[in-house]
């Protein structure tokens, strides 16, 4: 016999000085014709939304990249989706989306692995500016955004993740995720209760 059955979990929102995490919103994610990318139009229009918001309120704006610039960086990830060795410093893929509204205020994060935690100086960046709670976006729900939500509540900080702030290239794992991070890491909420919040 099988059952499931729902963890109780309580909304928290976001705290007094929020940062928002876009993860991954570069061309190699956001150009169909890139074998790791899909079409993400309306995700990068939301991203542009928040951004535009969190500038507005003068709150920190992070941008992360997966570049690899040695043969051994992250070569067992690599080596099992071998698609991710185009992501190399001379590539274009790796280029932040020309559509978002990037200002020089913005910190730009290079990383190897999915999470923007590891292996980065991500945690001590947050706490010199006083963050207390995430908005986490970008690419993908089932990869990078997934295990940045999972290292953001592991590191303290009250998560939250707009639905349409994010994507994936298969929409199934899209909503199964969305679901997980929602019961157990993540307040997961529509783009508009996140920009009335920031309001």
């Amino acid at each position: 016999m099988t059952f499931s059955r729902t963890l109780q979990h309580h909304l928290q929102g976001l705290g007094a000085r929020p940062a928002l995490i876009v993860v991954d919103v570069v061309k190699g994610f956001t150009d169909p014709t890139c074998p790791l990318g899909s079409r993400a139009d309306t995700v990068v229009a939301a991203n542009c939304q928040l951004m535009d918001a969190f500038h507005t309120k003068g709150l920190p704006v992070v941008l992360s990249t997966v570049i690899y610039r040695d043969p051994d960086h992250a070569s067992v990830f690599r080596s099992r989706l071998p698609d991710l060795n185009l992501l190399t410093p001379d590539s274009h893929w790796v280029e932040f989306d020309p559509r978002l509204p990037i200002e020089n205020s913005d910190i730009r994060l290079e990383k190897r692995h999915a999470s923007c935690f590891h292996g980065t100086d991500l945690d001590d960046t947050l706490q010199s500016l006083h963050v207390d709670s995430l908005v986490i976006t970008g690419l993908t729900t089932s990869g990078c955004v997934r295990a940045t939500a999972v290292d953001g509540l592991q590191n303290n900080y009250r998560v939250v993740v707009p639905k349409e702030a994010v994507g994936d290239r298969n929409p199934d794992a899209h909503q199964a995720n969305l679901f997980d991070l929602n019961a157990k890491y993540a307040d997961v909420l529509s783009l508009e209760e996140v920009l009335a919040t920031l309001a």
